[in-house]
């Protein structure tokens, strides 16, 4: 049974379209019809989480299987988490609108150390116990028998899941490790079968553990060193991370009609990165790399444009100029759709492979922006990180980038790197100074830069694992690059919070025993941890909950730092600091807490219960050859470097060599010609009431692309559609009465036009009234002049329907009724309401008005100098008049009525 959620999804929440559920391309099957029914629960905001696309990928493919179905729920916002709790909501999800707790299976996106916080809050809000013991309690049922568990599985995915899910093993019945679009068709396989048979939860539980990739914590214990063994016979002493080939199919789908982060297409192109960079997770954790066949990619890049409606594009890999098919993909999808006004964006790239291949599909109209990322300032350390980058292609990729129209190019980097001195710190400076002195030339503007600058945070299953980092050195290392950059003009440059990489640290590179520490942070007000606006709050909580647990030494050496294994000195017995001068740069503040030998490399760690693939022996040995600063070839492209990941279980690499590189033809040239103008008048309906203005022009761009009608674009730098909505509803408004004019550079038929934008509209856009217009006649936005308007009131007090009319020939009888109001700069004026009311009557009127509320029809003014009559005002008047204290309940826009 559905619960009344809507009630509270309400136009005085901050973006109520988050929780709707009505994207385009959403998938809605008959609840009926599914045996098992999964929600796939992110814990972030909807902005962040409906455009990721793990997320809609895993929705598309578990929405393919038959007799299940896939929802999704969100993170709410504070405002929306409060109403919940206020009213005792469950949390629930966004198509069904049912409570998580009517389904079978909740899956939550794991992938940062510290969101699991925000999950604890959307299993609390769920009304879910937050720890798989407290779940396998039996209740008691009527006449007090012991019931089995009622509530949905809990399982994670995701990097942080598959990299050490033992922090957070007390809140998971299970995790799914590694890529899930293959894994979860199996999972969902058991948990059908074990359903019809009537299996118990634990019985079900064991079956999933026989799934490769599945890891049940449950049947596993930590020992006093911190690693994890079976505490059961039948399980695997250790889980596989499991691996699947990227299909871009079901990359496409979910438009959401609210602004998302990264609001466009995304088609993965390659996965899996074979650099070898000894700091990189993700790397290590996605290894063979796999790329995708370019044909594959090309289709469904121009399907995906077609049924989405997307401007813009983005093709992703972990490295996406290690796809050598790149230049001929990206010019191939720029010439099809070359007079759509397409842009393609990609994520942060190698600048050793960008070139003008590259430089020329990005390039354009709206030229994208561009990310390279270093990793250091010298040689020395860009070698000890295996970054695979000299002085000289960095040199060559960024003048390159310059010479093609580039006139701002980001740059990440990193402090606190293994072996780093402040010569190294420094050195970031000097690169960038140096990369400025390149590019200059007369007529140019100087190339400016803008820098992230990260805090290292080791990782487990990379060489660096072992190291130990000291928050201490951060703060002292920004200090350098803050006195450095002050003397630099055009870079602008962002540092990581310190703070965030402590949490990182210590919590990333924990054991079992930080459960109690996570749930207590999240009591304490840990949550949205990575946001900034919350970082002193959830740095306090974390702090607090760190010392009830007694672990505050365990965190002082993350802020101190135990050990630098760069500093090892022979591989042997030696201690750390034993070889360095006190008065070296990277001297440790105190004495050592233990050494680091050989011996120690080899002691468990809580994560080695873990199959990534990659033995931890040879991350021993690449932990050796940085030492000696040597380089490891990218074993896509060179010889093996024998890490023990090729083989049955995770497959090979699959390098597809290049395509040719079509000819390019031409960049979009806006089509300003101007052969017809049509006027619709269309509504606003439903749940689209909830939708604001802004998100409908974004929404009627896209309908006009899907539509494929030839719609004029303005010209200059950002050429834009010809689409002029007449006025801005009020959020949360309904209306029968919009207005929208289109300028084509084709003349059609008026019911042809209709026809086609009424078939790729939300059904709550309705269509009323197409006509044509004579190019030269005034836009709807500088004809307008009155807009009418149903209010419905909320009434206090009974009163009778004589007492409303009398108000209401009150404000009639009135020359003036004054309103003090607000302007855009910050101005306060008064206005005389009464000069822009016309008309005003009740539509609904008995003897005594005893019901909740009543209608209200106004007419009033609506300028395009902004000499508006809003519904609020209205209220106003009635308040001043009447003596009593009114609420609005609904607004409906009528129509809006132009000069003849």
């Amino acid at each position: 049974m559905a619960i009344a959620v809507e009630k509270l999804i309400t136009s005085d929440i901050i973006k109520p379209g988050r929780y709707l559920g009505n994207e385009r391309l959403a998938i809605r099957k008959p609840w009926e019809t599914a045996v098992i029914r999964w929600v796939l629960t992110y814990p972030e905001v909807y902005e962040v989480g409906a455009s990721n696309l793990g997320h809609i990928i895993l929705y598309n493919i578990l929405n393919a299987q038959p007799r299940q179905l896939c929802d999704r729920a969100y993170l709410p916002n504070s405002d929306l988490a409060a109403k919940l709790r206020a009213t005792k909501t469950p949390l629930f999800a966004v198509e069904s609108k049912r409570s998580l707790t009517e389904f079978d299976i909740l899956g939550f996106s794991l992938s940062y150390e510290l969101g699991a916080t925000n999950i604890l809050e959307m299993l609390d809000l769920a009304e879910i116990p937050l720890t798989w013991k407290e779940r396998n309690e039996e209740t008691r049922g009527h006449g007090n028998i012991p019931q089995p568990s009622c509530y949905p599985l809990i399982f994670a995915g995701g990097q942080t899941a598959t990299s050490n899910p033992e922090p957070y093993a007390d809140f998971f019945d299970f995790f799914a490790l590694g890529d899930g679009e293959e894994l979860l068709p199996e999972i969902g396989l058991v948990l059908e079968e074990g359903k019809q048979a009537g299996l118990s939860r634990q019985e079900l539980l064991l079956d999933l553990a026989q799934i490769p990739g599945v890891y049940v914590p449950q049947f596993y214990d930590m020992a006093a060193d911190g690693s994890v063994h079976p505490n059961r016979p039948d399980v695997p002493k250790r889980i596989l991370r499991r691996v699947a080939t990227p299909i871009p199919a079901y990359s496409i789908g979910l438009v959401p009609y609210v602004e998302t982060v990264h609001d466009r297409l995304t088609i993965e192109i390659r996965r899996g990165c074979t650099r070898g960079c000894r700091f990189c997770q993700p790397g290590m954790l996605t290894r063979p790399a796999r790329d995708v066949e370019p044909e594959k990619v090309v289709a469904a890049i121009e399907k995906g444009m077609r049924e989405t409606g997307y401007n813009e594009f983005s093709l992703l890999s972990l490295s996406c100029s290690d796809y050598l098919s790149l230049p001929a993909v990206g010019m191939e999808i720029k010439n099809r759709l070359k007079n759509d006004n397409i842009s393609l964006s990609l994520p942060s790239q190698r600048v050793d492979r960008f070139d003008e291949n590259i430089a020329n599909i990005l390039g354009g109209m709206r030229q994208s922006g561009l990310t390279f990322a270093p990793e250091a300032g010298t040689q020395r350390m860009r070698d000890i990180i295996n970054k695979g980058l000299t002085n000289e292609e960095l040199l060559r990729g960024v003048k390159t980038a310059w010479e093609k129209g580039w006139d701002k190019i980001k740059l990440y980097f990193m402090i606190g790197l293994p072996g780093e001195t402040d010569a190294d710190v420094l050195g970031i400076a000097e690169t960038v100074s140096w990369l400025q002195r390149e590019c200059r030339a007369k007529g140019r503007k100087p190339l400016a830069f803008n820098l992230t600058i990260s805090n290292f945070t080791p990782k487990p299953h990379t060489p660096f694992q072992w190291h130990s980092v000291a928050t201490a050195e951060f703060e002292r290392k920004q200090k350098l690059l803050q006195q450095e950059f002050r003397r630099m003009k055009g870079v602008k440059v962002n540092f990581t919070d310190v703070r965030l990489s402590a949490m990182e640290d210590f919590i990333g590179r924990g054991d079992r025993s930080l459960g109690k520490v996570l749930r207590r942070a999240w009591e304490l007000g840990a949550g949205m941890d990575s946001w900034y606006d919350s970082i002193e709050r959830a740095y306090n909580a974390w702090g607090v909950a760190i010392a009830e647990a007694g672990l505050t030494w365990k965190y002082r050496q993350v802020e101190n730092g135990e050990w630098n294994v760069m500093e090892m000195g022979r591989w042997g017995d030696w201690e750390m600091g034993r070889k360095i001068s006190p008065h070296h740069p990277t001297a440790p503040s105190e004495k050592p807490h233990h050494p680091i030998t050989e011996a120690s490399l080899d002691k468990p760690l809580p994560w080695d219960h873990i199959d990534t693939g990659i033995d931890k022996k040879w991350l021993q040995e690449d932990l050796k050859r940085a030492l000696e600063a040597v380089i490891v070839p990218d074993c896509s492209f060179d010889g093996c470097s024998h890490c023990g990941v090729c083989g049955p279980d995770f497959g090979h690499n699959i390098v597809i060599p290049p395509l040719p590189i079509p000819e390019f033809a031409g960049q979009f040239v806006p089509n300003t010609t101007r052969v017809q103008r049509l006027r619709v008048w269309f509504g606003k309906q439903g749940d689209m009431a909830l939708v604001s203005h802004l998100d409908i022009m974004r929404l009627f761009d896209r309908a006009m692309r899907r539509a494929g009608l030839p719609i004029a674009f303005t010209g200059g730098y950002h050429p834009s559609p010809r689409i002029s909505v007449a006025s801005a509803l009020p959020l949360g408004a309904t209306s029968s009465g919009e207005i929208a004019d289109f300028e084509l550079t084709q003349r059609l038929d008026v019911a042809t036009f209709r026809q086609r934008l009424v078939e790729v509209l939300p059904s709550d856009i309705p269509i009323y009234d197409v006509v044509e217009l004579d190019l030269k006649a005034p836009a709807a936005t500088q004809g307008l002049e009155t807009a009418e308007y149903v209010l419905t009131i909320a009434v206090p007090e009974s009163s009778t329907a004589t007492q409303w009319q009398d108000w209401l020939d009150t404000i009639k009888h009135k020359s003036e009724l004054w309103y003090e109001q607000t302007t855009k700069s910050g101005k306060t004026q008064l206005v005389n309401l009464r000069d822009r009311l016309f008309e005003m009557e009740l539509v609904e009127t008995t003897d005594v008005v005893t019901q909740s509320a009543l209608s209200l029809r106004y007419l009033g003014s609506c300028c395009p100098d902004g000499t508006l009559l809003r519904p609020e005002q209205v209220l106003f008047m009635l308040e001043q008049v009447s003596g009593q204290e009114l609420q609005l309940l609904q607004i409906h826009r009528q129509r809006l009525l132009l000069r003849d």
